[in-house]
């Protein structure tokens, strides 16, 4: 069977989950049935409910929060044909529907759509190509911000590229009725001059870079560059609605002794400890070991200890001292642990009882809030600083993403973004919307340094509490690879390490790694004898 795979590239707010709805619709006069996959269904909860009441009894939803039975329900539903329409993350792939008609990936270029853990590791968006070619299926891979690899496949022809670059308002007429109904006294909207004539479209928010050099420079040194406190106080003063974006969660991201500069570290992963003003506890966000908060220095007793970084609970603090009036959530992994909570939050944002929503990542996927006019990235920088070929290509996704809650509704919008790193060409390319832009620029990069998707990737990863015995081992699997490649006549520099990780001690397990670039990576690897210790992870979503 010939699969028909499509890229709908639309900006945000363009009407993407209108589309998908369509396509759903025309699958099911065909007498076929959908699967509907979305990053977090706890963080997507719009989308599921713009589905099931456009197909209502028709739908089942996939979530973490189902009990095994409640799973296999939903699994013995869809295999009797008793539901048309899985809405799930990436396991709900594997629904049996039978026949199969459409397959969406919304928010293709997300993460969460590769799992790493445990096997098997697979990408949804390939598994979803793969499915589609046995049964005939059409897809379509969704984003504002697609991957590099999906654009790439797009331009090359392997993809249908459709395009989606307007947000689109609706008519003159039910605008008027909105704006009557809301009490808003102007609406910024354009004519839609290549469409029906009472079609209206908004622009995208317009986006102000704040240099916080030149904030500090100018004795600001509160987290709230001064543009940002201004539209703040406008936006609260108006009774409209504020998120504020930070991709860290608690209150200081490291913890310092002033006398000897020891930093507080997890004892099983010798990562910093993040330190969580609520709880007054040290955490490790790796393997949650949890500590007091210190009086002293435990390596030379000083009591000269200070809090460096800041996350959320420090945004949430700060708002709360500088707006006192203002009704604040804040929604991280450590208020929203449950399915319940995620949605309890949103509810409350949603609905009009909160003022101003503090968030890490999940705030910025696909939320439509029309009453949010402001948005703040308190630091734009956290993403650029790892060590990852991705780092630009995910900096630029999530600043992009987090930009499209402003201004999605009657009232307008803008952004606030905050970086030391102004000229930064993916925070320059998200400040403008120019995604073309940005992946000509990064695809150029990967094609001259052999990165995906120019070059296959495979990641191996060993570890043993032995730091010598996983040292030993990596550097023997190394100088097999390496022998391997010389027989085949390929360059010695399509290996890189073996080294330690940018993580090289979790869990009390001392890490080492090995990446392996070549057309086929799984294939080179099947030749090669790979204890059963190691991990191998083809295509990896990251080099970290």
């Amino acid at each position: 069977c010939k699969s028909q795979a499509s890229l709908l590239h639309g900006v945000t707010g363009s009407g993407k989950t209108e589309i998908y709805l369509r396509a759903v619709a025309e699958a099911l006069a065909r007498g076929r049935r959908a699967a509907i996959l979305v990053p977090e269904i706890s963080i997507t909860p719009q989308t599921v409910a713009r589905f099931a009441a456009r197909f209502p009894g028709r739908v089942a939803v996939l979530h973490s929060a189902l009990s095994e039975g409640e799973r296999y329900d939903t699994w013995r539903r869809a295999r009797a044909g008793l539901v048309d329409i899985v809405v799930g993350p990436r396991s709900a792939l594997f629904s049996p529907l039978s026949p199969l008609g459409l397959i969406v990936l919304d928010e293709e270029h997300d993460s969460s759509y590769k799992q790493e853990s445990p096997r098997p590791r697979y990408h949804a968006r390939e598994a979803a190509l793969e499915l589609a070619r046995q049964t005939g299926a059409t897809v379509i891979l969704g984003s504002a911000t697609p991957s590099l690899e999906s654009y790439y496949r797009a331009q090359r022809g392997e993809f249908n590229l459709l395009e989606m670059p307007r947000r689109i308002m609706g008519h003159t007429r039910r605008l008027r009725d909105l704006q009557s109904r809301y009490h808003v006294p102007h609406i910024r909207y354009q004519d839609l001059h290549d469409g029906p004539s009472e079609a209206r479209y908004i622009p995208l928010p317009p986006v102000q870079i704040v240099d916080l050099r030149a904030e500090l420079r100018a004795g600001n040194r509160s987290i709230f560059s001064r543009a940002l406190q201004q539209a703040m106080d406008e936006a609260l003063g108006r009774g409209e609605q504020v998120i504020l974006f930070l991709n860290r969660r608690g209150t200081a991201t490291f913890v310092l002794c002033r006398d000897c500069g020891a930093v507080l570290r997890c004892p099983r992963c010798d990562t910093p400890l993040t330190y969580h003003g609520p709880r007054s506890s040290l955490v490790c966000h790796h393997c949650n070991h949890r500590e007091p908060q210190p009086d002293h220095c435990l390596q030379c007793g000083s009591k000269r200890i200070r809090y460096f970084g800041l996350g959320t609970e420090r945004v949430e603090t700060t708002v709360r001292e500088h707006w006192p009036n203002a009704r604040l959530v804040r929604w991280d992994r450590d208020t929203a642990r449950t399915h319940a909570a995620h949605a309890n939050i949103l509810q409350q944002f949603v609905d009009g009882e909160a003022d101003v929503l503090v968030g890490t990542q999940m705030i910025a996927k696909g939320l439509d809030l029309p009453l949010v006019t402001v948005v703040g990235v308190i630091s734009a920088d956290p993403a650029l600083n790892l060590p990852d070929f991705r780092s630009s290509e995910r900096a630029f996704q999530l600043l992009a993403q987090v930009a499209g809650r402003a201004g999605r509704g009657l009232l307008g919008g803008r952004v606030i973004l905050q970086t030391y790193r102004p000229d930064h060409h993916a925070i320059a390319a998200a400040a403008a919307h120019d995604y073309a832009g940005f992946a000509a620029r990064e695809l150029a990069f990967r094609r001259e340094q052999g990165y995906p998707p120019y070059r296959r990737l495979a990641k191996l990863v060993y570890e043993h509490a032995n730091p010598n015995r996983a040292q030993a081992e990596a550097q023997a699997l190394a100088d097999a690879l390496r022998g391997a490649l010389a027989r085949r006549g390929l360059a010695p520099a399509d290996l890189i390490g073996p080294a330690p990780p940018f993580f090289a001690r979790l869990r009390g397990r001392y890490r080492w790694q090995i990446v392996l670039r070549h057309a086929d990576p799984a294939e080179f690897l099947r030749a090669i004898q790979v204890s059963p210790g190691w991990r191998v992870d083809v295509d990896p979503a990251s080099v970290l």
